[in-house]
């Protein structure tokens, strides 16, 4: 298992280069801003052309900034990124919530819940664990940055999800976290761990 020996980082300027490299390594030109684009669907997929150069640039942009908007985790392995996991305030992603899955439901105030926006994992390094490393990981730094509790959003179908419709991460994740299912709405369920329980532990950078 690969998990024991990731190193778990915040995506800052620092990393920026290998979070970068990894994105380009998976063929994935959204560079994790799909929730934040307001257009159309046929202008996200022209966005998303060729490369996804806007995407990555915005995305960096507002790295440099520290925005909340660009947070997440990086599973570091020596100097490669192998995994990403967006890491954000809920109030963040106000489009999942217009979704047609997660509009009715009643999820609560946004104050204090941060939310698992996506998972992308490098191809050689799937199923080896990365995901869960950084599913724990946010734990303590959702806690550091005075956040109450985590939610996310995965997809549940009747057959194994391939790999590109665990994006927002396998639900088997949260089911042996003892995540609790605060909505049952197949196939969108949605999980949540709080914090209040959770032994606080120094987290550094």
């Amino acid at each position: 298992m690969i998990d024991r020996s990731v190193r778990i980082e915040v995506l800052s300027e620092r990393n920026a280069d290998a979070w970068s490299e990894l994105f380009v390594s998976c063929n994935c030109s959204c560079f994790c801003r799909y929730w934040h684009f307001e257009g159309t669907n046929h202008e996200w997929l022209a966005r998303c052309a060729e490369d996804g150069a806007p995407n990555r640039e915005e995305q960096l942009a507002r790295v440099r900034e520290a925005a909340l908007d660009a947070r997440g985790l990086l599973a570091m392995h020596g100097g490669l990124a192998v995994g990403w996991m967006k890491l954000t305030p809920r109030a963040c992603l106000a489009k999942l919530r217009r979704r047609g899955a997660y509009r009715t439901l009643d999820l609560g105030d946004d104050g204090g819940i941060w939310s698992i926006g996506c998972f992308l994992v490098r191809r050689e390094a799937r199923r080896l664990g990365v995901a869960r490393a950084l599913a724990h990981a946010a734990e303590q730094w959702v806690l550091a940055w005075g956040g109450r509790a985590i939610e996310a959003y995965p997809h549940r179908i009747a057959h194994p999800l391939h790999d590109e419709e665990a994006w927002m991460g396998p639900e088997a994740i949260f089911r042996a976290a003892h995540w609790t299912r605060v909505h049952d709405s197949a196939p969108y369920p949605v999980y949540r761990k709080s914090l209040q329980a959770v032994a606080e532990k120094p987290v550094s950078s």
